[in-house]
């Protein structure tokens, strides 16, 4: 009989892919489903794989957030290559699930894709400015993880 808190320690971790790098340390984890967050509820926010690559292909620009616990790994494998390509930031995060909480959704979600322009209309001046501000402050942590590891 333990307590909720025991029961999500003892949760086994899962499995990360080999291809999962550059992978969000602790803070910069927490920081970036932050921002996916606000993204969704901005409606700044493409979910799944057929969603992100549909955008990054039409041209649309962003941080691509990726979960590293996929399973098959084949189902993501083109997704960093068409970030690269198309000069899109990513990243990797140890969960799908915790990616899908922060994009408010319970279905897990491979990816997403978190844009500064919502789809339709505008955002107000206030929740674009924090919007941006996080997005900045993500983006550029996320250069410094990238250009460090080649």
């Amino acid at each position: 009989m333990g307590s909720d808190m025991e029961a999500e320690n003892k949760r086994a971790p899962a499995a990360l892919a080999p291809i999962a790098k550059p992978l969000a340390g602790k803070k910069l984890g927490k920081r970036t489903l932050k921002l996916v967050r606000r993204a969704s509820e901005a409606k700044c926010l493409k979910r799944g794989v057929k969603e992100v690559v549909k955008s990054i292909r039409r041209g649309n620009k962003g941080l691509c957030v990726i979960a590293g616990n996929i399973s098959p790994i084949d189902v993501i494998t083109h997704v960093p290559i068409l970030c690269e390509e198309a000069n899109i930031p990513y990243i990797y995060v140890p969960s799908k699930e915790d990616l899908a909480t922060a994009g408010t959704t319970k279905r897990p979600t491979c990816c997403v894709l978190v844009m500064t322009k919502p789809a339709k209309g505008e955002l107000e001046g206030e929740v674009k400015e924090k919007l941006k501000m996080d997005y900045d402050q993500v983006t550029s942590e996320v250069t410094e993880v990238t250009s460090a590891m080649f």
